[in-house]
């Protein structure tokens, strides 16, 4: 007689299993997406990505726009251009450091942010471990790429705006209309650079299904994924999962693309997600 699995248990697992495809999907369309650079470069790829995440949720959030005031769409359009800059700066940095530098050095933002909230001795030394891992990283050496690297440290910057944004837009909207807006909005200010590249030289069939395919792995999959996920696993421990996205973005660009890291790569990769690992393991026990 088989033992029936509790429908708790089953949902928690369902969770788990959901969190881990979101985190590869998310990675492995970076590195799909990437593959479209000779022909569309990043602001291509970008741009195809924001149209489809628009769709998403749009189709998702349902807003309704026309019933918007100015207190709620001022900190949209700031959204939509923080999202845009995020997602931009991050291709870039991808396409001149690798999948798995970039997403570590990005990651760095919401970790800014979880840590600059508290005042305790545990924080301040997960952002001192957080810096040698940042600084392990960007130590001067002669292959060096120091603006891929900034623009790594720029979509920090953004994600860690896109969260603060993000507070103030899901207080201000119900539900996703917010971020539906914000997303549509994005893709509108993106549209000019579609209408230059068709115009210019039609891209490659083959090209944008690669950019489609890293709209819909990176930004559609994740997000659905997301919602599901929340509903099933507590929020800490969703946190820690997504400490080791860089990890699995390493993993992804290594596999997928060929990009191998040196030790001092991984000791700094591994800093700074033992860092947000355990500012958010310190948040769970309070």
């Amino acid at each position: 007689m088989s033992a029936t699995v509790p429908e708790p248990v089953r949902g928690r697992l369902a969770g788990v299993a959901t969190m881990v495809g979101s985190g590869l999907s998310n990675q492995t369309g970076a590195a799909i997406g990437s593959l479209a650079f000779p022909v569309l470069g990043p602001l291509g790829v970008v741009a195809v990505r924001q149209y489809v995440a628009a769709l998403v949720l749009l189709a998702v959030g349902r807003p309704r726009l026309r019933a918007f005031t100015w207190r709620q769409w001022w900190p949209v359009l700031l959204l939509a251009v923080v999202f845009g800059t995020m997602n931009l700066s991050l291709y870039s940095a991808i396409d001149r450091i690798g999948l798995g530098l970039a997403v570590t050095l990005e990651f760095l933002g919401p970790l800014t942010v979880a840590l600059a909230a508290t005042r305790r001795r545990v924080d301040l030394c997960c952002a001192l471990v957080a810096v040698a891992g940042v600084v392990t990283l960007m130590r001067p050496r002669q292959s060096a790429d120091y603006l891929g690297m900034g623009l790594g440290l720029l979509a920090a910057a953004c994600w860690a705006s896109y969260i603060l944004l993000s507070r103030t837009v899901g207080r201000r909207v119900s539900g996703a209309q917010g971020s539906a807006a914000a997303a549509c909005v994005s893709a509108l200010l993106f549209l000019p650079v579609g209408v230059v590249l068709v115009l210019r030289q039609p891209p490659a069939p083959e090209a944008v299904g690669y950019a489609v395919a890293a709209g819909v792995l990176s930004s559609a999959v994740p997000y659905l994924a997301d919602l599901f996920t929340l509903r099933h696993v507590p929020a800490q421990a969703f946190g820690l999962f997504m400490s080791v996205n860089p990890v699995l973005a390493a993993v992804v660009g290594w596999l997928a693309l060929g990009q191998q890291l040196g030790w001092a790569e991984w000791a700094g990769i591994g800093g700074i997600v033992a860092a947000n690992t355990l500012s958010v393991a310190r948040v769970k026990r309070r």
